[in-house]
């Protein structure tokens, strides 16, 4: 997941505060005033006397040609390393973050931001934004979280439903509200997960827990960010998660809690393309995956020929991470 420090120097409350609003990661800060941000809040800090020491853990590095790749490197090996460079195309960024680099691009605005972030071909994972001041930076912020990510879609084509029995379901309460159209991705395979939609909608029955997917049971993987999968038996409170819209808008949540029960459950088998895929959730009215549209449909209304959304990889999952390696899950 990608991390955006703000430079606060020279000191400035207002500054200090919107980082903290806005969700900022960490905060570069003069000597001596990391005390000061902690009595605003908990947040990482870089300085002299911060929780990262500006020149023991952290270091500058100016960069004047390509040349400088090497030094960079071996740096990044023990250190991170905030490059100083006013000319995008100098230093090859797509090189260092391949190799590994722990490397921070220095950017003066939104634009460059975004441009670190998304236009080069393998994008920073960290930037330290310089603000004008406390406006400019909480817009920044929203921007720049508002776009996290983007997830691709595609459609499924169900061809089965059935009823298999007892298992111990998943709900993920999360500590955001999600909006029709929203959900999280689950399935069996890392391979495919389909877009469970949130409890968003009002029943006659149930009350609407739009902070709530009913998720599936504990074997089901669903996506974190940074680009990982995990089982949902391994969440718990605090942990991130990735919220998804039927657009692939992404951005990540914090789970509340886990409620673990034994519900009875319905396998869902689809087609995506030549692919066949699956997914476990219980079967109640009130769990529904998206369709294409956007609109949910509740799988107790799910037949064959019924398209929704999922989201496919060719690769396979080592410990939650993308391998190249032939892996076969039924």
């Amino acid at each position: 997941m990608r991390k955006i420090w703000v430079k606060v120097a020279p000191w400035d409350r207002d500054v200090v505060t919107a980082a903290l609003e806005g969700g900022a990661d960490g905060l570069l800060v003069p000597e001596g005033c990391s005390a000061k941000v902690k009595e605003l809040g908990r947040i990482e800090t870089i300085s002299e006397d911060g929780d990262l020491v500006l020149g023991r853990d952290v270091v500058y590095f100016t960069v004047t040609s390509g040349a400088d790749e090497d030094e960079i490197l071996k740096l990044a090996q023990t250190q991170r390393v905030i490059l100083d460079c006013s000319d995008w195309t100098i230093i090859p960024l797509e090189n260092l973050i391949a190799k590994g680099a722990d490397v921070i691009a220095q950017v003066r605005s939104l634009e460059e931001a975004e441009t670190a972030f998304g236009i080069l071909e393998k994008g920073v994972q960290q930037i330290l934004f310089h603000p004008a001041d406390a406006a400019s930076l909480k817009n920044a912020l929203v921007r720049l979280r508002a776009g996290d990510s983007r997830t691709a879609l595609t459609t499924a084509e169900i061809t089965a439903v059935r009823p298999v029995g007892m298992g111990d379901r998943v709900c993920i309460d999360t500590c955001s509200n999600m909006q029709p159209g929203e959900g999280m991705l689950v399935g069996n395979s890392s391979s495919a997960l389909f877009l469970v939609h949130a409890e968003s909608l009002a029943n006659p029955y149930v009350a609407p827990r739009p902070f709530r997917v009913n998720a599936g049971p504990v074997h089901a993987y669903t996506r974190i960010p940074g680009g990982r999968t995990r089982y949902l038996s391994e969440l718990s409170a605090g942990d991130s998660i990735q919220i998804v819209d039927f657009q692939g808008n992404t951005v990540p949540g914090v789970v509340g809690r886990l409620k673990i029960e034994k519900r009875p459950l319905m396998l869902v088998t689809a087609a995506i393309g030549e692919k066949t895929a699956s997914v476990l959730l219980q079967n109640a009215e009130t769990v529904r995956l998206t369709q294409p549209d956007g609109r949910p449909i509740s799988i107790v209304n799910l037949k064959p020929g019924d398209t929704v959304l999922a989201a496919v990889e060719a690769s396979g999952r080592h410990f939650g991470y993308k391998i190249d390696e032939t892996i076969t899950e039924k």
